[in-house]
């Protein structure tokens, strides 16, 4: 049964967004109770906010009433994270969608969390600046949602993530507290550095309010190219060679045999014949020598083991050679439609055991599994291929599942390299953090948030001996 907050609770937040933005009808929280995980639960309220001062009005109306309380951008996480499974009422932040200063000569912008990514790359253009997070959900995500899960996408390898891009926050803390933390300069050291504490952390610790971008030229040009190997082995030598050379790619996209088979099949002719393994280039700069750098990544690409290495040399070859890499999601639906997706990431040495260990561990638990991702810092999605609605299939997978991590773990990396926490690996995190490290961030998390109330149960493990508690179930 879903709780049912106070009157007075209601009323307080009423009284912060108006009536008007707060939702209390079942049918208008329905569409608040999501994300793109397959879980959904019901909140027990929404407010839409439109700036910092609602914002701080509605967590501190929840702090009073001690009620749980998740912050969300436009649901397009896969963990979790913004499902109200503790019958939180959520606050979304789609009003706050405000650039609030773009600044050239400083290269910087200022912007609401709610703006979404493409709405910012455009306006930035016409600056002549990008900045560098580019998620595939570009579309439709949100910078706050971004900054919630440092999510980075493709560029990462030559850009960073939105840690290394963002040089401010203005954000409230667990009691309604607005603050401020970071700077409007590329160098700062005083006090510690709470704003790349905030970016990943899932809401658990602050409402982001605001934030300021750090923003890169865009380049005049860019080359693309598609190196196809025999097996993931030759990809791996091509990628630390490609790595360990002066020119940085902007992109370096892996796709496995298993992917490139599925792309066989619903485009056939796509790929030539024994392809194991793919990579997907691209270089960035100046025209003037980008030719020149184009070749040196090229060169490095040819490795033994190289079956096909296409330069694309118009704007219909790079179109081409991407529609390659855009097939592999609809013929992922076609077979697999609810597959069970993760974001593992290991150092770049290690992906051939990676991928060998997980073509071993599908076979052992009679899994389909495809892999893909950002090769140039080993980010590698991987697609468990399940049927939901299959028990028997689902409980191999989730066994599956949790040999998978093991073997990440084991290889030295990590259980997430952009997607985040939230539920779907909350309880794998007291494997891969130290336990001195974890009661660290508990009490980070007292710290920011001493009632619990900011998206409680999400991220991080209970604490073995929890302080305080919010009144939801």
């Amino acid at each position: 049964m879903n709780p049912v907050p106070p009157e007075a609770l209601l009323r307080d937040l009423a009284e912060a967004v108006g009536e008007a933005h707060l939702y209390l009808e079942e049918a208008d929280r329905l569409a608040y109770g999501y994300d793109n995980s397959r879980r959904q639960a019901l909140p027990a309220a929404v407010v839409l906010p439109e700036d910092a001062e609602q914002v701080a009005a509605c967590v501190a109306a929840c702090a009073r009433h001690r009620w749980p309380l998740t912050t969300r951008g436009r649901g397009t996480g896969t963990t979790g994270a913004v499902t109200p499974v503790h019958g939180e009422v959520v606050m979304s932040l789609e009003r706050m969608d405000r650039i609030l200063e773009i600044a050239p000569d400083d290269r910087l912008a200022v912007v609401q969390p709610g703006v979404t990514n493409q709405a910012l790359q455009a306006a930035l253009a016409e600056h002549g600046f990008f900045w560098p997070p580019d998620p595939t959900s570009a579309a439709f995500c949100t910078v706050g949602g971004n900054l919630a899960y440092n999510s980075a996408g493709p560029r990462a390898v030559k850009y960073g993530t939105p840690r290394e891009n963002t040089l401010g926050l203005a954000a409230v803390d667990g009691l309604g507290r607005p603050f401020r933390c970071g700077t409007r300069t590329s160098k700062g050291v005083v006090g510690y550095d709470l704003t790349r504490l905030l970016i990943g952390s899932e809401g658990t610790l602050a409402v982001i309010t605001e934030a300021t971008l750090r923003l890169t030229p865009l380049p005049e040009d860019k080359r693309t190219l598609q190196a196809v190997y025999a097996d993931m082995h030759a990809a791996a030598r091509a990628v630390a060679r490609i790595m360990a050379q002066p020119v940085t790619p902007c992109a370096l996209e892996f796709m496995d045999g298993a992917a490139i088979a599925m792309i066989r099949d619903y485009r056939p002719g796509a790929l030539p014949e024994g392809a194991g393994a793919l990579l997907m280039i691209e270089v960035d700069g100046p025209k003037a020598g980008l030719e020149a750098a184009a070749e040196r990544v090229a060169q490095a690409a040819r490795v033994e083991g190289l079956v096909d290495l296409v330069h694309a040399d118009t704007p219909e070859r790079v179109r081409a050679l991407w529609e390659t890499r855009r097939a592999l999601s609809p013929a992922l639906r076609r077979i697999a439609p609810k597959k069970i997706n993760e974001d593992v990431a290991v150092p770049v040495s290690r992906m051939p055991e990676l991928i060998d260990g997980l073509a071993r561990l599908g076979e052992e638990h009679a899994i389909t599994i495809v892999n893909f991702g950002h090769a140039g810092n080993g980010n590698i999605h991987v697609n468990l291929l399940v049927n939901p609605d299959d028990e028997a299939e689902m409980a191999r997978a989730h066994r599956c599942l949790d040999a998978v991590f093991a073997l990440v773990l084991e290889l030295g990396g990590t259980l997430s390299g952009e997607h985040g926490v939230g539920l779907e690996k909350r309880d794998f995190v007291d494997r891969e953090l130290h336990p001195v490290a974890l009661a660290h961030m508990h009490a980070v998390k007292r710290a920011l948030d001493p009632l619990g109330i900011l998206n409680p149960g999400k991220t991080l493990p209970p604490a073995p001996d929890p302080e305080t508690r919010s009144n939801g179930p």
